[in-house]
């Protein structure tokens, strides 16, 4: 259930940090480092533990393990409660404890390793791909980056681009599922062609396979528009974004 969890450090090196921390504190301590593959470790299993360190809010998982330790025929730990430190540069979206998660939502938006070389990519525009379902801020992040000066591609409108009559798709898409998906105009009818592939599987996959390339190639010529008005970032918003 941890924030950003996909930003926290590996073991090894928060391991070496905790070295660190602990020799600068008082170098003779003696000490063991154990990397805890379930919530009790060995604080259930060990005999020779005579206390447990906690906070406030980490008591109960204290008596959790004290619970087990009786459980297990061991004697309980004496349970010692410190202070939390409070961080009194916290934002307001942040814990008011000085505290990993806060740490890790500060990183957003920092490259934490230089983009990859690819010789097979043109180096401008730096093209940067941004996804998310319904209500995620997707357009509110694009319009965002607009403003910074990034070219904006909109997936979505150039979904609508190909079913115009006269549009890449047009055709390919009438020919596929007939007459019947066209509003008295000569346009395609988008809801009735929904209601055609919805749950079906192999419709979808035919419809997809029509429009998809369509975009993709409507995304790179975009991209090369960009790179010819001489922007140096091009952010594609798009809901399907690796299809």
């Amino acid at each position: 259930d941890k924030v950003l969890t996909e930003l926290i450090e590996p073991y090894e090196l928060r391991a070496a940090k905790l070295r660190e921390f602990l020799e600068d504190v008082k170098p003779s301590l003696r000490y063991d480092i154990v990397p805890l593959g379930d919530p009790y470790g060995p604080s259930v299993t060990d005999p020779n533990l005579q206390c447990l360190v906690v906070s406030e809010e980490t008591r109960r998982g204290g008596e959790a393990v004290n619970k087990k330790r009786l459980e297990n025929g061991l004697p309980e730990l004496a349970l010692y409660e410190i202070l939390l430190m409070k961080d009194p540069d916290h934002s307001q979206n942040e814990e008011e404890k000085i505290s990993s998660s806060s740490l890790r939502q500060r990183l957003l938006g920092t490259l934490l390793r230089p983009p990859r070389q690819d010789p097979a990519l043109p180096s401008h525009p730096y093209v940067i791909g941004l996804t998310g379902g319904t209500g995620s801020g997707k357009t509110s992040i694009a319009k965002l980056l607009g403003q910074l000066g990034a070219f904006l591609i909109d997936a979505d409108r150039l979904g609508h681009a190909v079913y115009v009559p006269g549009g890449p798709a047009y055709e390919q898409v009438v020919a596929a599922f007939g007459a019947e998906i066209l509003n008295e105009d000569g346009t395609i009818n988008r809801k009735v062609l929904g209601a055609k592939v919805f749950g079906n599987q192999e419709r979808l996959k035919s419809l997809t396979d029509i429009v998809w390339p369509e975009m993709a190639r409507m995304v790179k010529e975009q991209i090369r528009e960009a790179g010819a008005q001489g922007k140096a970032v091009c952010v594609l918003d798009a809901a399907v974004l690796l299809e």
